[in-house]
Formats: C-alpha cells, sequence, structure tokens
C-alpha cells in the first residue's frame, strides 16, 4: 500500500462581500492511499478569518478548476471529506464562498497522482459543488459517472445514484437513477440531480364555520351517550344483561363517533391538512452514492455536495 501526503499552502483571494468584511485564509491537506486498484484521498479543509474567528458556509473542491465535490463548514471552520480519484495527475485546490462577515478564498494547488487499474469501475463527481437555495426552492446539479477499466468489462456494468443526509423536509432525485456502462466506454455518463426544498403552508388548523345543525347534533349523540356508559358502568357488576346492553351500546356510540367531528377523516375532509413545516435553515453536507453489484460484491463510490437552506 502506497501512501503519500500532501500539504497546500494559504493563497487568499478577496471576493465581493459586505462592507468591512474579514479577509480569509482557506487551506487545504490531503491524505492519499492507493487501495483495491484505486487512489482514495482525504481531504481536509480550514478556514479562517483574519480576526481569528472561524468562517462558516461551504467549500467546494476543483480539480483543474472543475467542481468534483463539496462540504459544509463545521463550527470550526473546518471540513473533511474523501474523494476516489480517476487514475492520472490531478490538481486540487478548496474554494470558500464567503459568509456574511467573511470574504471568500482559495487554497493553493494541490497535486496528487493517482494510480492506473486493471479493475473495471468508475468514479462520481457533482457539478456544482454546492446549492444555496430558500425553503421552497428547488435546485440543480450534475452527477457525473465516469467509467474506468470499462475493456475489462465482459458485460454492461449499472449503477445506481442516491443520496443521504438531507435535511428534514427536502428530498434528492436522479434522472436517470440507474446509468449504464458498457463494456470499452470511456465517456462520462452525466445524470440530473434535483434537490427540492418546502416552504411554510401557507395556511394553519383554522376550522371553517360549521354547517348549520352539525354542531348541535353532535353533542346531543355524544352527551347523552357518554352519561349512559357512564351510569351503565355503575350497574353492570350487578345484572349480567346490562353488560351486553352496554356492550352494544358502546359498538353504537363507537360507529356514530366515525361520522362526527371526532373521527381523524371527518376532520381531513372537513378542515383540511395541517400546514406544512418548512425545510430547516442550515447547511448540510449530503452524500451522494453511486453502487454497482455484480449480484454477489457491490462497488460503492461517493463524494459529497455542500447544501445550504435559507
Amino acid at each position: 500500500m502506497e501512501r503519500f501526503v500532501a500539504l497546500s499552502i494559504v493563497l487568499a483571494i478577496p471576493a465581493c462581500a459586505a462592507a468591512g468584511a474579514q479577509a480569509t485564509q482557506t487551506r487545504l491537506s490531503t491524505e492519499s492511499r492507493d487501495q483495491n486498484g484505486r487512489t482514495q484521498s482525504a481531504l481536509s479543509i480550514t478556514v479562517s478569518g483574519d480576526d481569528g474567528v472561524p468562517a462558516s458556509g461551504t467549500v467546494t473542491i476543483e480539480d483543474e478548476g472543475k467542481p468534483l465535490a463539496g462540504a459544509s463548514l463545521k463550527t470550526d471552520g473546518t471540513a473533511q471529506l474523501s474523494i476516489g480519484l480517476l487514475p492520472g495527475v490531478h490538481s486540487l485546490r478548496a474554494v470558500y464562498w464567503g459568509d456574511k462577515v467573511h470574504q471568500a478564498s482559495i487554497s493553493d494547488l494541490t497535486a496528487l497522482s493517482a494510480q492506473a487499474t486493471s479493475t473495471p469501475g468508475f468514479g462520481v463527481s457533482v457539478n456544482p459543488g454546492s446549492l444555496t437555495l430558500t425553503a421552497g426552492q428547488t435546485g440543480n446539479a450534475t452527477a457525473t459517472v465516469t467509467p474506468v477499466n470499462a475493456s475489462a468489462l465482459t458485460a454492461p456494468m449499472f449503477v445506481t445514484l442516491s443520496c443521504s443526509g438531507m435535511p428534514d423536509q427536502s428530498s434528492c432525485t436522479f434522472t436517470p437513477e440507474n446509468v449504464e456502462i458498457l463494456p470499452n466506454a470511456t465517456a462520462p455518463i452525466l445524470s440530473s440531480m434535483v434537490i427540492t426544498t418546502q416552504a411554510p403552508g401557507t395556511r394553519g388548523l383554522v376550522v371553517p364555520p360549521a354547517h348549520a345543525g352539525s354542531t348541535p347534533v353532535a353533542w346531543a349523540v355524544i352527551l347523552p351517550g357518554s352519561l349512559s356508559l357512564a351510569g351503565l358502568a355503575f350497574a353492570v357488576r350487578r345484572r349480567r344483561w346490562l353488560s351486553r346492553l352496554m356492550l352494544a351500546m358502546l359498538v353504537g356510540f363507537v360507529s356514530t363517533l366515525g361520522v362526527t367531528a371526532c373521527a381523524p377523516r371527518y376532520n381531513y375532509f372537513n378542515h383540511g391538512p395541517p400546514y406544512n413545516l418548512p425545510t430547516p435553515a442550515g447547511t448540510y453536507t449530503v452524500l451522494i452514492a453511486a453502487q454497482s453489484s455484480n449480484g454477489v460484491t457491490a462497488s460503492t463510490q461517493t463524494i459529497s455536495f455542500a447544501l445550504t437552506v435559507k
């Protein structure tokens, strides 16, 4: 197993920001391992302001200027992610996009070399590496599945895309969800990734005016029925036939409730559903997984994606 470590020096680039925003420094360090015919690289990013306060927001990883992945910064201004590199030479950098009080900055380039392999496989990336949405908006990105040594395939390889780590009240879908890698294929395969968030509901639990006569009828059934059942409960120990009568009345009472405002179905059709909860605001690191299987073993490549919900 070959292991090598690369550390980038800081290259801060000012960007448009609010007046008085602090300049930042972005550092990228990498640790790579060659394992099972693939090069896996663990990336660590640190973003700090000149004021000494850790930055917030998102960072993306670019390979020779092309978006590859993304992640949200933790409270200490750091992020960690892992990527599988395609065979060949790579030039990685971390791009910080700034926040309300910090300017954007870019790390130095870090050169990496990934080993070639004789095993058929694939790599996965996402462009752009981050999205910022207001709750209720829908955003789009493109997931790219790149064949690796497909000439060694004896049959098509099918890859299924999915994502995890999404915030509540949101969804992530791919079109197509399953992509096919043919023997000898070299061209990347694209899948459209759609992120959907949910806005707050426009209506609350407002009860519409009752229909004429509906409320008195309901109470006319429920109140006497409740009192009758209570009285029977005291007498049931003395007379056996009262227990049978009580059971019959209970069945009738429950059936009556089914057609009154006490029934959930009645409440839904007459009062409508409750209001929708919005997608919580925050920054999230979403994990995109691309998985294939030959029926015996499964191969999975993952890449991270940064989502900000306002």
